[in-house]
């Protein structure tokens, strides 16, 4: 009976390792709590609100940094509501002579716009050691020498800390920090043209850098800046050159959000940057959170903020908001939740089993799960699969205001320029890139193939006849249609290389497309656009490099042919078209137009158009240049225009108050999680299987129940 008794506790032990707490890939610490746990691929790589300008930073910074305005969660279209502000400011219009002038002057007659920011007294930071001070009020951890700071490594590691009342000063001095030539704001060029005194203050912080050591603090406090001034305690004043109505976007946005003196000063100290303390690292900011934990190769985990001021969830929105449950927690205080934690997954599968398993509340949807979650009706209308019902797993679509484009560098010798022959090879290469092809195969149909740069939803964009490109497609039993691959071809010949060969010297046209690796890199969808190319009998050749290469060649004009992508920074064709103004040339003017397109026409309407409003009585006559300048871009071909991506989101039945957003990104502080029914429905997911483990049991037992009965009979013939 000994083997048996080694069998029977083996197997015992090897059952209980089979519960489904064993699945979770969480400290046993969280279970239960109030907790919201999300995915993300690709690291952040800045989080102070001076620099950050991508889509995987903004998921972090928009919860921990509050600008003065924001957008409200559900009314659409979108509408700018106060934050830390107390109304949404109208600003004031003034002529050369300072004399002020009614809101409808012409805008000729307009030399500045003064914008006037009155923030909410008795707003705090989140606990932070910059904030601590000693019983005179001196800041406890300003001269930190090496000895000091060797014991420290986080932000946990010093003792004590502190907070302080949000004021006007605050974002002043982040104003200042995008002139720092340091810091490389992505819209120091922007505003520096906008903000008076902006650029100056940055010719005079560039000087003075140069006569400092490279890791020495520059105090802005020391320098001026002309248009921007305190009122008084909690209220500031931003001058503007001429009129620009989307200014009052940018009020929504982390780089106006506030950063005080106290922690630059801190974070700027010797030894800081060598621990990753600084603000790129360890944000501090006034919002519903913190983050307390900062591991971007695989955790990071944002912290109900103890000092936030507290808001309430609205309590109104679209007609039917309340029939989706969205107004149910009308009123209640925000944030709902206590904590987000955010797992890196580097691969799909992983990410997407964990969420089948309850252990992510919400996720998207990767091609190679696609046919598993969602199929096409009847109508052509996307339905949830019935394992999705059955899981009570809720969808979310949205087409996103978002444009992916291959642009041409027009100051390439080959596929730039206005003349006519290289206009008609971009013509004929746009042609030939069939993007519904890409989108039906490669993205499982979620996108719409882009006629301009304006996606649905953004004021100018025109569904129909009207919203065609006729350039590319012809219009035909109401939808358009793309051309013949024939039209491509003579276009091509006309642009002097008939079948793909130079017309005079027979060499092949070779283009080169270059892009970072993932993404477009991914090998398959290369050998299709190759093959795209190939049609026209054009060579392409793919130069895969990675980010920050790109990036420079890029800035150098250094390319042939890339890949981009533009997200809304805020719901305005301004936004979208200023990518292809001539003052925004990468080469020229270090901004954002890297196709280097310049057409003197284009720029007169969008400077026109761009100062406009798009409701009231002028709408009509922006729409009108919109229409104009988009004519002009669909025949100039500087961008093949891609397609704007659909949303589709899916979220588990406890996860509540989600709503697909754009442009408003400080979202988290809505969510609300039925904690009790996650913890329901993950153990009956992932309740342990064990007939296998029953079955190798019974073979084991088969095994050695003969041997022992066997023992048993030859110790009791010895007995005998």
């Amino acid at each position: 009976m000994s083997v048996l008794r080694c069998f029977l506790p083996a197997l015992l032990l090897l059952l209980s390792a089979c519960g489904s707490e064993r699945n979770d890939p969480y400290p046993r610490a969280e279970r239960g709590r109030n907790i919201l746990y999300a995915a993300f691929t690709e690291r952040p790589r800045h989080l102070d609100p001076v620099q950050s300008y991508s889509e995987d930073e903004i998921t972090f910074t928009a919860q921990i940094y509050e600008p003065p305005l924001q957008y409200h969660y559900l009314q659409r279209p979108y509408t700018l509501i106060p934050l830390t502000g107390e109304a949404v400011p109208v600003p004031r219009h003034y002529d050369a002579r300072g004399r002020q002038l009614p809101a409808d002057a012409p805008l000729a007659a307009i030399a500045q716009s003064v914008y006037e920011i009155r923030i909410r007294p008795g707003i705090r930071y989140q606990p932070h050691p910059a904030f601590a001070v000693d019983a005179a009020g001196r800041p406890l951890y300003q001269d930190l020498d090496g000895a000091q700071l060797r014991a420290i490594d986080t932000l946990a590691d010093f003792a004590q800390s502190g907070t302080r009342e949000l004021v006007a000063d605050d974002y002043i001095y982040q104003i200042k920090r995008l002139a720092h030539p340091r810091l490389h704001s992505p819209i120091f060029g922007m505003m520096a043209e906008r903000i008076v005194g902006l650029r100056e203050l940055g010719a005079a912080l560039q000087e003075e850098a140069k006569a400092l050591p490279a890791d020495a603090w520059l105090d802005l406090d020391r320098f001026a800046l002309a248009g921007v001034s305190r009122v008084d305690r909690y209220t500031y004043r931003i001058t503007l050159r001429g009129k620009y109505p989307q200014f009052v976007y940018w009020l929504a946005m982390p780089f106006f959000a506030p950063v005080p003196r106290e922690v630059d000063r801190f974070y700027q100290q010797p030894g800081m940057a060598g621990k990753n303390l600084t603000l790129d690292w360890y944000p501090v900011g006034t919002g519903p959170f913190m983050l307390t934990h900062n591991d971007p190769n695989r955790r990071m985990v944002l912290a109900r903020n103890p000092n936030f001021h507290g808001e309430s969830y609205p309590c109104s929105g679209e007609p039917e908001d309340a029939a989706a449950g969205l107004l149910a927690d009308c009123g209640k205080p925000l944030p709902f939740i206590d904590a987000a934690v955010f797992s890196r997954e580097k691969e799909s599968i992983p990410y997407w089993n964990k969420f089948l398993q309850g252990y992510y509340d919400a996720s998207g949807i990767a091609s190679d799960s696609f046919d598993q979650a969602v199929r096409l009706g009847v109508g052509g209308d996307v339905q949830l699969t019935d394992e999705m019902r059955d899981k009570g797993i809720r969808l979310l679509t949205s087409v996103r205001a978002s444009i992916f484009y291959m642009g041409f560098n027009m100051l390439d010798p080959v596929v730039g320029g206005l003349a006519e022959q290289p206009t008609k090879l971009r013509q004929a290469l746009s042609m030939a890139i069939d993007q519904e092809e890409f989108i039906s195969i490669f993205m499982n149909g979620r996108g719409i193939a882009a006629t301009s740069p304006l996606p649905p939803g953004i004021f100018g964009h025109l569904e129909g006849e009207a919203g065609n490109n006729p350039v590319v497609y012809d219009w035909a039993d109401g939808r358009p249609r793309r051309k013949p691959l024939a039209v491509a071809r003579q276009l091509l010949a006309e642009a002097g290389w008939p079948n793909g060969r130079h017309e005079t010297s027979g060499e092949p046209l070779v283009l080169n497309l270059d892009t970072t690796s993932g993404g477009m890199g991914d090998k398959s969808r290369l050998d299709w656009l190759t093959r795209q190319f190939a049609k026209l009998d054009i060579q392409l050749v793919v130069r895969s490099t990675d980010f920050n290469r790109f990036q420079e060649k890029l800035r150098k004009g250094a390319v042939q042919l890339y890949y981009l992508g533009w997200n809304a920074d805020y719901p305005d064709p301004e936004n979208f078209l200023f990518l292809l103004a001539g003052a925004e040339g990468k080469v020229a003017r270090a901004g954002e137009n890297a196709s280097n397109y310049v057409n003197p026409e284009f720029d007169r309407l969008f400077e026109q158009m761009k100062d406009l409003e798009s409701d009231g009585p002028r709408g009509a006559e922006r729409l009108a240049l919109i229409r104009r300048a988009v004519a002009l871009l669909q025949h100039d071909a500087p961008w093949i225009y891609g397609f704007h991506p659909k949303s589709y989101t899916l979220g588990h039945v406890w996860l509540h108050n989600r709503k697909p957003t754009d442009v408003g990104n400080n979202i988290l502080k809505y969510q609300r999680i039925d904690v009790a029914e996650r913890q329901r429905l993950r153990q009956e997911w992932n309740r342990p299987v064990l007939w296998p483990l029953a079955a190798l049991a019974g073979l084991l037992l088969a095994g050695v129940l003969p041997a022992a009965i066997g023992y048993r009979r030859r110790e009791r013939g010895s007995a005998r």
